[in-house]
């Protein structure tokens, strides 16, 4: 399963709209995001069918980002049934990422 790219639009219905959802939240410039943008698909693959993975570019959608609180990137929002339940700001090793979402199934 590929990462959904979201926009500003779309992003309550995506973060709403499955059990578990993770969403990265990124700009093209940012270093750190480079490093955890493969991890993302990584896991998306490894929980394809139990965790819905989407992108949000806080470049193009920078009032959603303001909504959601983004003060850093790159910044992981993890839902669980519609609601923001936890976050990570910074680049983190995939197993600390996975642990999140662990917490979450």
């Amino acid at each position: 399963m590929s990462v959904q790219e979201l926009d500003g639009a779309g992003f309550d219905k995506f973060s709403s709209g499955s059990p578990v959802a993770v969403v990265d939240v990124w700009a093209p410039w940012c270093g750190p995001c480079r490093m955890v943008s493969p991890i993302v698909e990584r896991l998306a693959d490894r929980y394809n069918g139990k965790v819905a993975f989407g992108k949000l570019n806080s470049d193009d959608h920078g009032e959603k980002a303001g909504q959601l609180g983004i003060m850093s990137i790159p910044t992981l929002l993890f839902y669980k049934e519609g609601k923001l339940v936890d976050r990570i700001v910074g680049a983190y090793p995939e197993e600390v990422i996975e642990e999140h979402i662990r917490k979450l199934l």
